[in-house]
């Protein structure tokens, strides 16, 4: 079985002054990404404050993704505490011909393993045709993935379950499987994870870092000495520094103003804070010009 490999960002959402969501620039900027570097990338996700985004707003953004001409290559994140939410934004989605989905269980809440492999159950029970990346970020969810529970949902749906996107990083260097896809969620481990066997990284900076994270995929595989790597894993750590969200849209503003805006509860950079990062930026020889 062929799986699902390469590098995807986590793509940014663009927003209008009222802060409604502009359908048309988030789907070119995804665009943008792909032919910049990009495997593919993650449609509303927790980069593209996919929380924060009214329901009517995202089925009207998925069903203008066939616009694109890069759609096959989406993966649609739902972004979504409520099970019904999930399942309908799912079968949406499949309605137009996207497959992949990029899953978290449900954040706030406290629950076991058992509970993680029955909301997944509920969810392939109606839509089968779904294709899962299961979301591992206890950070964001409280939850945090382990071997078994991953063991078992793939048994019980081996069609469906294909892989999972480890930003918690207890998954990528203990667990294989030849049918299960693994990326990891930060550019410094994208080598690291390929060595061990990993299928490549699904990232936040990968909205600006792109061409970089695919220079080392490709030299990777094509076993050429790596010769962008370190600068790739240190852009990587100077955004790391603030706010992923707020310091990447501070840093696209610079490209065009349609990144200022954010939805509440996030907002740009202190300007103090986005002098510093463009200062360390600069010192990497990283320059927004070069987007």
């Amino acid at each position: 079985m062929n799986k699902i490999q390469g590098i995807y960002a986590a793509s940014l959402s663009l927003f209008n002054d009222d802060l409604s969501l502009n359908v048309e620039r988030t789907i070119n900027h995804a665009d943008f990404l792909i032919d910049n570097g990009c495997h593919g990338v993650v449609i509303l996700g927790s980069t593209g404050q996919s929380q924060l985004i009214s329901i009517s707003e995202k089925i009207k953004l998925i069903n203008s993704l066939p616009k694109s001409k890069n759609f096959k290559k989406f993966v649609v994140g739902t972004g979504l505490n409520s099970l019904g939410d999930a399942i309908n934004l799912i079968n949406i989605t499949l309605s137009i011909g996207i497959e992949y989905f990029l899953v978290m269980p449900p954040a706030y809440y406290k629950y076991k393993d058992k509970d993680v492999v029955k909301y997944f159950e509920k969810i392939i029970n109606k839509a089968d045709k779904c294709k899962i990346i299961l979301y591992n970020f206890e950070k964001l969810s409280g939850y945090k993935f382990n071997i078994e529970c991953i063991k078992q949902l793939k048994k019980e749906f081996p069609k469906q379950i294909i892989g999972i996107k480890d930003s918690s990083y207890n998954i990528y260097s203990h667990y294989k499987n030849d049918n299960f896809s693994i990326f990891v969620g930060s550019e410094e481990k994208l080598l690291d994870s390929l060595n061990l066997g990993c299928q490549g990284a699904i990232t936040a900076t990968c909205n600006v870092t792109s061409s970089l994270a695919r220079k080392v995929f490709e030299d990777f595989h094509q076993e050429k000495i790596q010769t962008v790597n370190k600068k790739l894993c240190d852009v990587r750590k100077v955004f790391e520094k603030y706010n992923l969200i707020s310091a990447l849209h501070s840093y696209m503003a610079k490209k065009d103003v349609i990144f200022k805006n954010l939805l509440p509860i996030l907002d740009l950079l202190p300007k103090e804070d986005e002098k510093k990062l463009f200062e360390e930026l600069e010192k990497l020889d990283f320059n927004i010009d070069y987007l």
